[in-house]
């Protein structure tokens, strides 16, 4: 009788345990054993062709390419200290690779970095001096200065109603073009958390597109989560620049409307590439 009683015992017991242990587990949702995070996807491939090379112009430190009426504009830094390349911005012509310089910063006080055009105004961002300059596309004049919202500015690009630029974080700044007051800050991350080191942009069809600075990725961005929506890989075409001991730097994204191609090079490369994605 003990024996029988003392079976019931455990058989209740463990009957017991077992409903515990449903209700802890949420229902009987299966946890991980380990207490492990599992790892997130990283964002999808985008897959490109390549379908034109063209000669680039050595003499400029590229850190911004942009279409503008037909033309291709190039931005470029450097400084007195250990750049010897010019802190302007000029228009590229693509059969010779030259750059016609219009715009020429001092280079003891400023390093040119991004450019974009909006409302027919050119817009250069400086990399550590706390400011950018507005111009005049056609006579190259400088309308105004403003203050940037950050410690540094990398790239420059817009949407249809706000400027938008990089620091080198994962930050993208939306700026008012008109005030230059800034309106947000949106960050960019993946699955597995932010993305570092933001650089070059160019808005295309409703995403930015960005360079991350000491990759060969560019990432297609939503602007209004800054969630990746995919990934180019780039490295295939770098090893012609390794082959020629260039800076191994992707930096410079242009959108030619015309052709639906991207034009991409990096610091003082001896070529741009024409991508086309698939």
């Amino acid at each position: 009788m003990k024996k029988i009683v003392f079976l019931i015992t455990i058989i209740l017991g463990v009957a017991v345990l077992v409903s515990a242990v449903k209700c802890n587990n949420g229902g009987g949702k299966t946890e991980n054993p380990d207490n492990t995070t599992p790892v997130a996807s990283s964002a999808p491939v985008i897959n490109y062709s390549l379908v034109n090379v063209y000669p680039h112009d050595t003499t400029y430190f590229t850190e911004g390419l942009e279409f503008y009426k037909g033309q291709l504009f190039e931005s470029s830094g450097g400084d007195n200290e250990a750049s010897p390349f010019p802190s302007a911005v000029g228009i590229l012509d693509l059969k010779t690779g030259k750059v016609a310089t219009k715009i020429q910063l001092d280079r003891d006080k400023y390093f040119g970095e991004g450019i974009t055009f909006f409302n027919d105004k050119l817009y250069l961002l400086t990399w550590k001096s706390g400011v950018g300059f507005i111009y005049d596309p056609v006579t190259f004049k400088k309308i105004r200065e403003f203050r940037l919202p950050s410690k540094e500015g990398w790239g420059m690009t817009h949407d249809i109603s706000n400027l938008i630029m990089s620091d080198g974080t994962s930050n993208l700044y939306f700026l008012s073009p008109d005030s230059l007051r800034l309106m947000k800050i949106v960050g960019v991350s993946d699955n597995n958390g932010p993305i570092p080191n933001i650089n070059e942009l160019e808005f295309i069809d409703g995403y930015i597109y960005a360079n991350q600075w000491l990759t060969a990725y560019i990432y297609k961005i939503d602007p209004s989560s800054g969630k990746v929506l995919g990934r180019m890989d780039l490295s295939g075409l770098a090893k012609e620049a390794k082959a020629n001991n260039e800076d191994p730097n992707w930096n410079g994204i242009a959108y030619d409307s015309t052709t639906k191609s991207i034009l991409v090079s990096g610091k003082k490369w001896r070529s741009i590439y024409a991508i086309r994605l698939l």
